[in-house]
């Protein structure tokens, strides 16, 4: 599923771990460049590399938009959004490049 469409994701460095929540208009590349550290800064500096949550959105809009809500929430909403969807906290990654 080669994913080229905008859409929001949290990744973490593992269950209950650092998160990262960021936008992205293609979403395979993005978790790849996370995955080998190509980019520099928090994900890199926190080995936040677990892809465990991420939404398509129809629009570049509505994923910012998004994504602006999720960075204002309590950390816990984050964790139970995360475990309502992937209760084991499995790095989806494979899920999206197949």
């Amino acid at each position: 599923m080669q994913i080229k469409q905008p859409a929001i994701y949290i990744m973490a460095s593992q269950r209950n771990g650092t998160l990262y929540i960021g936008v992205t208009s293609d979403l395979v590349k993005r978790i790849w460049e996370h995955k080998n550290s190509i980019i520099q800064g928090f994900t890199q500096k926190y080995h936040v590399h677990l892809l465990v949550y991420y939404e398509l959105h129809s629009s570049m809009e509505e994923a910012i938009l998004r994504e602006g809500r999720l960075k204002k929430w309590k950390r816990n909403w984050k964790l139970h959004l995360i475990e309502e969807n992937n209760p084991q906290w499995l790095d989806l990654y494979p899920e999206i490049i197949k």
